[in-house]
């Protein structure tokens, strides 16, 4: 996938990747897709950023993983959320609303 769109803000993939997983299991390439789709086409995930960072939730035990046979008939590596996992979605967007809050106080008086 082509990467045009803003770079992300370190520390955010993994928080939309949990937040994306937390209706249901998907796939790596479903989930790249649906964060483009939900964000109007501007945020690009490359697969060198994605994988990395399920892998790094897997080891977590933040998510879980299974096999199974995507619509297009492949072989694909489907990823839902754990117990834990849903705890720390809850624990980063509420960091991220933090610092978000404390950017915009800053853009908005500085």
């Amino acid at each position: 996938m082509p990467k045009t769109g803003p770079d992300l803000v370190p520390g955010t993939l993994i928080m939309l990747i949990l937040r994306v997983l937390a209706p249901g299991s998907m796939h790596g390439y479903a989930i790249a897709l649906r964060i483009r789709q939900l964000s109007g086409e501007v945020l690009l995930v490359e697969e060198g950023s994605l994988y990395p960072a399920l892998q790094k939730v897997l080891l977590k035990g933040w998510v879980n993983a299974r096999w199974g046979i995507s619509n297009t008939k492949r072989r694909v590596r489907f990823y839902s959320l754990t117990p834990a996992g849903r705890k720390q979605l809850t624990a980063e967007l509420a960091g991220y609303s933090q610092v978000n809050e404390a950017i915009q106080a800053i853009l908005k008086f500085a």
